[in-house]
């Protein structure tokens, strides 16, 4: 399965948030060393920087940038040298009447001309289908069938979906989902988890952003996405780097000045640190007790803590990964130790601390 990162176009869609070209230029070579497919620059007719971010760098993943099917969106896109234009248009009813203001028929003519204007450059071209998890999918077929696109994505726009809903439309749509590519935004905190159901179903491709940075709740996590494709049972396999996952996901939120929560999955500060006094015993002598997966497995590293919640199992192992022996009285003493710093020790520093001990 192909992955579009949208971090770029939807981190900006946020009130108040808009990158410099020199961030989005960083930002944009992590993501293609880490090995995503396509790159959503943004939106050219809005401003001149896809166009500078695309002078700037030379990428194995192409670069996209998004229109709405009219004249002048197409050529700002072509003239901006990307390699993609994904051409946007409302499919549902409540969105053709509300959106756009015209009727199936004309959005239709519109979308058509527009993929055929950006063709006819040269240029590869996708179809997002606004509102589509809430379109009738033999309405979707018919809309498809008309339309000559490498790919046409499926957008949950107001991110009302779950994965049961998910399956459901994606199983009634007669067109090949070899060309189906579908789009999440986290308004119910499942757009991952909808993302890893179409992935099962077999769909060619998903839009991620890193940190599941968007508009309103976000959209689906590239890292999330990656990570339970490779450690589930989602038959589907990407082209990212697994052990440069977690660094260059980083990397790029660095670029951006953006940060997450400490209990983020996967990113956050806290989600490989272990202080629990029953879970650090147990995983000292097998991590994958209270871990799904190894985080070198992604480039990331667990962290064991130690200090007033250790208990004795706990101490016990520590003296003997101390190659000391664990007597009650040494194991008492650790103790005291342990609880006695402000902060929590490290693995490696209560290990020092247990060799220590008399």
């Amino acid at each position: 399965m192909k992955l579009l990162d949208l971090t770029l176009r939807e981190g900006e869609q946020r009130p108040g948030v808009e990158y410099t070209v020199d961030e989005k230029v960083e930002a944009v070579r992590e993501l293609d060393a880490l090995g995503v497919d396509f790159v959503q620059i943004g939106f050219p007719v809005a401003d001149d920087r896809t166009r500078r971010i695309c002078e700037r760098v030379d990428l194995e993943a192409k670069t996209t940038g998004i229109a709405r099917a009219i004249p002048s969106d197409v050529d700002a896109a072509i003239d901006a040298d990307v390699d993609v234009v994904t051409v946007f248009a409302p499919t549902s009813t409540r969105h053709l009447e509300h959106v756009l203001g015209s009727p199936r028929e004309a959005m239709l003519e519109s979308v058509v001309d527009a993929t055929d204007r950006a063709r006819a450059h040269g240029l590869e071209v996708h179809f997002d289908a606004m509102d589509g998890f809430r379109t009738e999918p033999s309405v979707l077929d018919e809309t498809f069938d008309a339309i000559d696109a490498e790919y046409y994505t499926i957008a949950d726009t107001v991110g009302s979906r779950t994965p049961a809903g998910v399956v459901d439309h994606l199983e009634s749509l007669s067109t090949d989902r070899s060309r189906v590519g579908v789009h999440f935004h986290d308004d119910l905190g499942v757009s991952v988890a909808n993302t890893l159901a179409a992935a099962r179903l077999g769909v060619a491709k998903a839009d991620v952003s890193v940190g599941g940075i968007g508009e309103r709740a976000g959209n689906a996590s590239l890292e999330e996405v990656v990570a339970g494709i490779a450690v589930g049972e989602e038959p589907a396999e990407t082209h990212v780097d697994e052990a440069e996952l977690l660094p260059r996901a980083t990397a790029v939120l660095d670029a951006l000045g953006e940060s997450v929560e400490p209990s983020k999955p996967l990113l956050g500060d806290e989600v490989f640190a272990h202080e629990s006094g029953l879970h650090t015993a147990a995983m000292l002598e097998d991590p994958g007790t209270f871990e799904p997966f190894d985080p070198a497995r992604f480039g990331g590293r667990r962290r064991l803590l130690f200090g007033s919640s250790t208990g004795n199992g706990a101490a016990r192992r520590l003296l003997e990964r101390a190659q000391r022996e664990p007597t009650e009285d040494r194991i008492h003493t650790l103790l005291e130790e342990l609880d006695a710093p402000a902060d929590e020790l490290s693995l490696e520093d209560a290990i020092a601390l247990a060799r220590r001990i008399d």
